[in-house]
């Protein structure tokens, strides 16, 4: 299948009703996220039927739950580090050196050293101090370049914070063969929750651009990490994820030579969909008689998993015990006496009317950037507790 035959006709993937049902019978204490693993087993499955011979080294940060980690090495799954305890949490659970990359730009010395000492020969990099620092505590590993992209279009651009310019790139790459280091390709992010795999032409298009140059100027790159981006599903429609990973790879075969190494570095596209979280209203009110919007408090917020929905960017789903009653718009926020914490304010949420303190709710889709962004307790709320099933 290639990009311009792919269906790309709108998916709208089943919630887990296992998931559902096993959190309306469950009572919990505070806000928890449930994950079915089962659920993470069968995603992976589908990215790589799509993407090939690229290897798929998931992304820790979305989500490190040690039975993820064990399933993941479990499939044949490589991982993307992005810090000294992420790598001890992959090896501590069976993954083999030489399946983690080091792949955050912005390294501790100490951690440089260490993750050297453990066997990790692939680290990125992205400024002239940070090779430096590669050479002197990895001598001899692999490097790859991480480059700065345009906007993609994705609900999460990943831009300005991490990647370098072509020129910069190829002068990284000159340091570091001086320095004894191999240089050996390029990463980039498209950007998170890319949601239609068309988005991919441009970046791609820079991408090429900057490793046509880097073989021009005699350096003999065979390795290609095109990041994440792989999206999830939160309403609005996406395709499915064989579909995606395919038409990303038929772009990705048309523009770089046969027979390198590709990485893919799914997070969010591997676990959002395999979790929901279970959370309670505290509170249900309105700021004045006349106000057209309801404020809906919730026992999680900003600070204690959903840290995502910082500038409303990514929009979550809700299930309630009033669903299919009347709705009104609401304003959704968390718990914590912290005025930032507001979950949805700009486009507002449609919920029961009557929905009060006390009721459960479902938050769907939660598996990514929940448990690993929430507080250790921020305003003593505890933190989000994980439960694997």
């Amino acid at each position: 299948m290639n990009a311009t035959n792919a269906d790309f006709s709108a998916s709208f993937p089943v919630p887990s009703a296992r998931l559902e049902a096993f959190i309306a019978e469950s009572h919990f204490a505070r806000p928890t996220l449930v994950i079915e693993i089962d659920r993470v087993d069968t995603q992976y499955r589908a990215l790589a039927a799509g993407l090939g011979p690229a290897a798929i080294h998931y992304a820790v940060k979305a989500n490190p739950a040690p039975e993820i980690i064990e399933r993941l090495v479990a499939l044949g799954s490589k991982f993307d580090a992005a810090s000294r305890g992420e790598i001890e949490l992959c090896l501590r659970h069976g993954a083999h050196p030489d399946t983690i990359s080091y792949g955050n730009t912005i390294k501790r010395v100490a951690d440089i050293a260490y993750a050297h000492q453990m066997g990790i020969t692939l680290f990125a990099a992205d400024a002239s101090e940070e090779i430096e620092k590669i050479a002197a505590h990895a001598p001899g590993a692999e490097v790859y370049i991480r480059l700065l992209v345009e906007a993609s279009g994705a609900d999460w651009p990943l831009t300005r914070k991490f990647g370098t310019t072509r020129d910069t790139a190829l002068a990284l790459m000159a340091q570091a063969r001086d320095l004894g280091l191999r240089p050996v390709g390029v990463s980039f992010h498209v950007g998170s929750q890319t949601r239609d795999p068309m988005m991919w032409a441009d970046t791609l298009d820079q991408i090429a651009a900057v490793w046509t140059a880097a073989v021009a100027a005699g350096f003999d790159l065979d390795l290609l990490n095109i990041g994440g981006g792989f999206p999830a599903f939160y309403g609005d429609a996406i395709p499915h994820p064989t579909a995606y990973a395919e038409a990303v790879m038929a772009q990705v075969t048309a523009r770089f030579p046969a027979g390198i190494r590709i990485m893919a570095e799914p997070g969010r596209g591997m676990v959002a969909e395999a979790g929901m979280i279970a959370a309670e209203v505290l509170l249900v009110a309105r700021k004045s008689e006349d106000d057209i919007h309801r404020w809906v408090y919730l026992d999680i917020g900003k600070f204690s998993g959903l840290a995502e929905t910082m500038d409303e960017a990514i929009r979550y789903q809700f299930v309630t015990p009033h669903d299919g009653e009347a709705t009104g718009p609401c304003i959704l926020a968390g718990p914590s006496c912290d005025s930032a914490d507001v979950l949805y304010e700009k486009r507002p949420v449609a919920l029961p009317l009557a929905l009060k303190s006390g009721d459960k709710v479902i938050i769907r889709n939660c598996g990514a950037y929940t448990s690993s962004y929430a507080s250790v307790g921020f305003n003593g709320f505890p933190p989000l507790d994980v439960m694997v099933i």
